[in-house]
């Protein structure tokens, strides 16, 4: 028979046991400490790696509405090559180079607003197709890398061309969340507080009721409640980031939210949309009356996906942060119950 281990031995055994456990917990949890502290780091940096500056965005934003206007150049005379692709947008001339005139005020070009009517060309949805591509590669499509007829780079500079992309990237909205694409009509906006910010700043140029500035095409005047009322998708985009070759104010710079321009778009609705005929008008301009009040409506589950994608986007790293700590919880568990 084997000799007995002498208790002293035995409570060494066991102690060094347990500072071995102890140890070994800590260097664990101080190893899931440091990889999350690492991960909300690397999340940060990104973060503000994607943070666009400012003026950055108001500029292509602007280039986006009428690059020509906002560079304060001539347009091209002649029609962009890429009209040739194209049978149904009657347009010629100027209006055929401008990014809207093909891609929409909703970015969504022939997945949206401009998916029938007048204005339809069937191109493409920039607002998804952006989400998928880099700033390089963006860049790339605009200076002809990829399509020559869709080269802007004899006409417009690097430095701009840059802020275009830049818009593209970082600057898109989500219409869908703001208007509703069957009726044009805004979607839980309020219209008291977006009366409050139109007598602020926007009834100083539109009047008390939209009609100070009338907007004319096409042989008739449009009021500022026509607008809002007709294409809510351009009056949005334009109350973010003002309209190209005016000194209109820029909600952004001002500090307002998409949903403050939400809000004043729901204010806009209510002011009066009388369309007269008339010889001359006083200011402004606007893109061409459709016969089509808006776009190919969306089906139940795009709406349900639309939603959940702006959930994650907004909670995603928070939810992924939870998951990583969960896991760990669990693991404690699975290795005190081994005890």
């Amino acid at each position: 028979m084997s000799a007995r281990p002498r208790s002293g031995s035995v409570k060494t055994y066991m102690h060094k046991r347990v500072w071995i456990r102890a140890a070994s917990m800590t260097i664990f949890f101080l190893g899931i400490s440091l990889l999350a502290m690492a991960l909300i780091a690397v999340m940060t940096v990104q973060a503000q790696d994607e943070t666009p500056d400012q003026d950055d965005l108001i500029i292509g934003a602007l280039l986006y509405d009428r690059w020509y206007a906002a560079l304060d150049q001539d347009p091209p005379e002649q029609d962009n090559p890429l009209w040739e692709r194209q049978s149904t947008n009657t347009r010629s001339g100027p209006e055929t180079w401008r990014c809207v005139e093909c891609h929409g005020w909703d970015y969504k070009g022939v997945d949206g607003a401009y998916g029938s009517g007048s204005h339809y060309t069937g191109f493409p949805n920039v607002r998804r197709l952006s989400s998928k591509m880099s700033m390089e590669e963006i860049l790339d499509h605009l200076n002809g890398g990829k399509d020559p007829a869709h080269d802007f780079s004899p006409y417009i500079p690097d430095e701009h061309l840059s802020k275009i992309a830049i818009f593209l990237k970082y600057g898109l909205l989500d219409d869908d969340l703001y208007i509703d694409p069957i009726s044009l009509k805004v979607i839980a906006g309020d219209i008291s507080h977006g009366e409050e910010l139109y007598e602020e700043v926007c009834a100083k140029c539109h009047g008390d009721d939209g009609k100070l500035i009338v907007f004319r095409e096409e042989g008739v005047d449009e009021f500022l409640g026509t607008v809002a009322n007709r294409d809510p998708w351009r009056f949005l985009h334009r109350t973010r980031f003002g309209t190209a070759g005016t000194l209109m104010p820029v909600g952004v710079a001002l500090g307002w939210s998409p949903e403050d321009g939400r809000d004043i778009l729901a204010y806009s609705q209510t002011l009066p949309t009388g369309i007269v005929p008339s010889e001359q008008s006083q200011a402004g301009e606007s893109a061409k009356p459709a016969s089509d009040l808006g776009g190919p409506a969306e089906n139940f589950w795009q709406g349900i996906l639309t939603g959940l994608a702006a959930f994650l986007g907004t909670f995603g790293a928070s939810i992924l942060f939870l998951s990583v700590l969960v896991a760990v919880g669990v693991l404690v568990v699975f290795v005190l119950r081994r005890r």
